[in-house]
């Protein structure tokens, strides 16, 4: 804590009080929440630069090709990719101009400024999470409800959906803004991490988006109980001709792409989650500050990494984005393409939810009509 006698905004009268508990008594002109040393904002805006053109050129990509693509459009799984996408956009540009603006460039908003660009931050990121969510909902639906995934998950319904949770989430983001703010200016009980936010709001954002993260967790794992029930049925069914001997298992394939989705989120959201619950119940320490400062990053550099796991890795819409380019390239007079893509033309089937990843959803989607024959059987027996 001794650190903030280099800010020379405190004299030393105020610096000896910086050891009390109530810590936020001396902080002047939010100098206490600017923790950074040189090297740490030359490393922390190296990441920030990085890290939001990519995220904003990446979730651009997919939003365009979503938008360009009617048979997309018209999918409900695809909806719920491109309102990620576009919480992930609106990250990329709102997190990273108020994070260096306020850690690097050290400007000193009053609290209603303050507060707004906070909101637009912390929007988004609720977006990005509960976007996540209704992804992980639609997979579950898709292997769970195979026969009624169309008649339960129509483009209406995920509509309304998205219009729910964004417009739920706005209100949660700005409720500091439109008064439930930290009654004692910078003192107790407002927070450490943020200023003018009170702790009790603080407690309840971050338990909310836990109750998300749980929830997302809790699909995926119910997606691959019903992979491995179904795979062990087919296994007993399939025993005598040693047909599924050749491949790896889907259930195992399916753990491998979840386990590596499911370690990127929660790596990446639960260091920052951490620190808001310990700031909501103890005071934090000034080195802790900082390492908050560097955690709360990686919630950007999720941003960055979603496209990837869940827009990029699916074959519809790499397709989607190929006859794009094609068509740009006619428009500049390139050499026309060989082949087109129609994602109207496919197979039925196959347009019966979104592609999970090249090890996942292909193999979900080409045998999920089997799972209610072999439910069947098993009620049978």
């Amino acid at each position: 804590m001794a650190a903030w006698d280099g800010h020379g905004s405190l004299d030393t009268r105020e610096v000896k009080n910086v050891s009390s508990p109530i810590v936020n008594k001396s902080c002047v002109n939010l100098e206490c929440y600017m923790v950074l040393t040189e090297a740490e904002k030359t490393a922390i805006g190296s990441i920030c630069f990085l890290a939001g053109p990519l995220t904003f050129l990446e979730n651009s990509v997919v939003l365009l090709v979503i938008l360009c693509t009617a048979a997309l459009r018209q999918r409900p799984s695809y909806l719920f990719i491109g309102s990620l996408a576009l919480a992930d956009v609106f990250a990329s540009c709102f997190f990273t101009t108020s994070f260096l603006d306020f850690h690097l460039f050290r400007r000193r908003d009053g609290p209603t400024a303050y507060l707004f660009k906070l909101g637009g931050v912390t929007m988004t990121f609720t977006s990005s999470v509960g976007s996540l969510l209704l992804t992980a909902l639609d997979r579950y639906l898709c292997i769970h409800q195979v026969s009624s995934y169309k008649v339960l998950v129509t483009r209406r319904r995920a509509l309304l959906s998205l219009l729910i949770l964004w417009g739920a989430t706005t209100f949660i983001s700005f409720l500091p803004l439109m008064g439930w703010r930290c009654p004692t200016g910078l003192t107790p009980p407002c927070s450490r991490l943020f200023p003018y936010i009170n702790s009790a709001y603080l407690a309840c954002w971050t338990s909310f988006i836990l109750v998300l993260l749980a929830l997302i967790l809790g699909a995926y794992a119910l997606i691959l109980w019903k992979a491995h029930r179904h795979e062990a049925s087919m296994t007993s069914l399939q025993v005598a001709t040693g047909s599924g001997q050749a491949r790896m298992r889907m259930d195992i394939r399916l753990a491998r792409t979840f386990g590596l989705i499911l370690l990127i989120l929660v790596g990446c959201w639960l260091p920052a989650l951490s620190f808001m619950i310990a700031d909501v119940s103890a005071v934090l320490s000034h080195t802790q500050l900082r390492a908050f400062a560097f955690c709360s990053t990686l919630c950007l550099v999720n941003s960055a990494v979603n496209p990837l796991l869940y827009a990029l890795r699916c074959r519809e819409l790499r397709e989607a984005l190929v006859q794009l380019i094609h068509r740009l390239c006619e428009m500049g007079k390139c050499k026309k393409p060989t082949e087109h893509f129609s994602p109207e033309s496919q197979d039925g089937a196959d347009m019966s939810c979104t592609a999970l990843s090249e090890n996942g959803n292909d193999v979900l989607t080409n045998r999920a009509s089997q799972i209610t024959s072999v439910s069947a059987e098993m009620n049978k027996t």
